[in-house]
């Protein structure tokens, strides 16, 4: 009898560990799952362009582990959303396991249909376990483009801002060609894409409606991230030629950008040399050229005229003027905070080419030089923000009321009435890169007046002829 009840007692037990083994999952309906976030939300994006992708933590907060018997979107086959689902791609995966206390990830992307004249796309994903349905929903903001793809531009060309111009493998402005660009135009370009010119750019914008040329990555992660875009030449040794995002090739001619802002590529504009003597090659009036990973504003033996206009946060050069040329600056701010490794100095001056000659750098071919900077400002967080690097056996540069940062001697008839070494004070030049100047900028009134009265009107439409003097740079202080 005693053989018996422990047979039926270690039966019993057996029995047990075989439910335990066959049912893991709790199956109690008061168990459900829980969410990183109830809603998954894209910004802006384009029609027809794949966004950035989002994810959404699934989490098991129980002491037994949960068998999801479904996880789908809504709308199916229909949705404009993708999932991948633990390494699973689809709109649908069934029995889907997770441990207890444990979570896994969801990765949502969307597409926005061009055809379609919703600017919301709308769906959610349904979660079913224990006899639950729940769910999370998902909202993408789109909007439609004009779209240009390696286009050619052959003939005289407005762009209006009826809709953003989104530019897919570079555009060509060719040799005797006008493009010009409207007041409140929003050009955007896909990555490894320029705006090429061979003719002639004049960008028409306005203070309250300016022309924005930028990535076309709209999601508010991306507002300050430099490399989004800019064409490159990969050559035949290997190494790669940078393209600016603007780029104006020799030739081109007549170039005027009027309150524009260039943002987020690998160089912002780059200028090459002079055709026309005695006209500009580019003039800036009121620009912004900023979030570059190379260089804001390169100009390669140019002509540029630049005034009230701004050049900020690039890896390694606001301005490069190399190779020769003719520049002139007024009123403009140099500022470079850039939170990555950056070695070289803001602005950097140079006017000879070098070349390898059995490996040694000892041939010069030297250029004509001259570059004028007047109530401008130079500065930001490296000890050394002006490289000069000119043969003044055939160049000039001259820093007249200008606050720089710099090591050089200031002492001679290159730098005149200069403040050296001084923090402008500006107002947030790390987070909303705002270069209007603190109460106690030392830049205040410290400039000529004869340049405030041929540049009287700064960045913002403010008149720098009411008080005792000009301010430096592109922004003058309003009490």
């Amino acid at each position: 009898m005693r053989i018996v009840v422990v047979i039926s007692f270690f039966i019993s037990i057996l029995a047990v560990i075989s439910s335990c083994e066959r049912n893991p999952y709790t199956s109690s309906p008061s168990d459900k799952l829980a969410f990183s976030t109830d809603t998954v939300q894209f910004d802006t994006i384009f029609t027809n362009i794949g966004s950035t992708t989002k994810y959404l933590t699934v989490i098991n907060p129980h002491s037994k582990a949960m068998k999801i018997d479904e996880i789908a979107l809504a709308k199916g086959d229909a949705s404009v959303f993708r999932l991948n689902i633990d390494g699973r791609p689809g709109v649908r995966v069934s029995d889907v396991e997770i441990a207890p206390e444990d979570s896994l990830f969801i990765f949502v992307e969307v597409t926005i249909d061009p055809l379609k004249n919703e600017m919301v796309e709308q769906d959610s994903i349904v979660f079913v376990s224990n006899g639950n349905a729940q769910d999370v929903d998902l909202v993408a903001f789109g909007q439609n483009v004009f779209l240009v793809n390696g286009a050619y531009i052959s003939n005289d060309t407005t762009w209006t801002p009826e809709k953003p111009i989104l530019v897919y493998n570079s555009v060509l402005v060719e040799e005797d060609v006008s493009l010009q660009i409207a007041a409140g135009t929003q050009i955007h370009f896909h990555y490894g894409s320029s705006l090429l010119v061979n003719g002639t750019l004049k960008v028409q914008g306005e203070m309250d409606n300016m022309v924005v040329f930028q990535g076309d990555r709209l999601e508010s992660a991306y507002n300050d991230i430099s490399g989004q875009w800019g064409a490159w030449i990969t050559m035949e040794g290997g190494g790669i030629y940078l393209l600016g995002g603007i780029h104006f090739f020799t030739g081109s001619k007549y170039n005027e950008m009027r309150y524009a802002e260039v943002k987020n590529a690998i160089v912002g504009i780059r200028a090459d040399s002079v055709v026309t003597a005695g006209v500009p090659t580019l003039t800036l009036d009121n620009v912004i050229v900023q979030h570059m990973n190379v260089a804001g504003l390169y100009g390669a033996g140019a002509h540029i005229i630049a005034e009230n206009s701004v050049f900020s946060d690039c890896g390694q050069y606001t301005a490069a003027l190399l190779y020769g040329g003719l520049y002139d600056f007024k009123h403009c701010t140099f500022a470079n905070y850039y939170s990555g490794s950056r070695q070289s100095s803001s602005l950097a001056l140079n006017n000879y080419f070098t070349y390898a000659n059995n490996q040694e750098i000892d041939v010069y071919d030297v250029r004509a030089f001259d570059a004028y900077f007047g109530n401008c400002i130079i500065y930001g967080n490296l000890s050394e923000e002006l490289m000069l690097d000119v043969n003044l056996n055939y160049g000039n540069y001259l820093f007249d009321h200008c606050l720089v940062k710099t090591g050089e001697n200031t002492e001679n008839e290159r730098f005149t009435n200069v403040i050296n070494n001084q923090d402008p004070q500006f107002i947030d030049p790390y987070d909303t890169y705002d270069f209007r100047l603190d109460s106690l900028s030392p830049a205040i009134n410290a400039g000529r007046i004869e340049l405030g009265q041929q540049v009287p009107v700064d960045f913002d439409g403010n008149n720098r002829l009411t008080d005792e003097g000009p301010d430096l740079g592109a922004f003058e202080r309003i009490d």
